[in-house]
């Protein structure tokens, strides 16, 4: 597997509103095996720009069993439909998104399959890395 593989998926989900209604919305997942630590989430809110937020992999992936996270982004299991609930926080606001969990299970086991636990620092270039934090372009 090289450095420049990625997983993708869209996933139908809901968010949450303040009476407990919910709302249905489209999010995209990617993964790179070059940033292999994070994943992206694009959420499509009507004809905006969609609005992204970088998880940590194994955030969401502790989340599917039991409760994980801590200030801006927490992410647990539902008690019993199947779904991952996941909460972000920023200045702007805050969000509960209700997600099913066998798309985002399937998402997540292809990005194991790209990049295994434990092998993430194997896929990173630490010279380059290096570069960019010491010589800002």
């Amino acid at each position: 597997m090289n450095s420049s593989t990625t997983v993708s998926a869209e996933l139908g989900l809901r968010l949450v509103v303040p009476d407990r209604t919910s709302v249905p919305l489209l999010a995209g997942l990617e993964y790179a095996a070059d940033d292999p630590y994070a994943i992206r989430m694009a959420f499509y809110v009507g004809d905006d720009e969609p609005v992204e937020w970088i998880f940590a992999r194994e955030l969401l992936t502790v989340g599917i069993v039991r409760k994980v996270g801590d200030g801006d982004v927490e992410v647990w299991p539902a008690r019993d439909d199947g779904t991952l609930n996941i909460a972000l926080s920023s200045p702007f606001g805050n969000a509960l998104f209700e997600v099913p969990l066998p798309p985002l299970a399937d998402f997540l086991h292809r990005t194991y399959q790209a990049v295994p636990a434990g092998e993430e620092s194997e896929f990173i270039d630490i010279d380059d890395e290096l570069e960019n934090l010491l010589w800002p372009s």
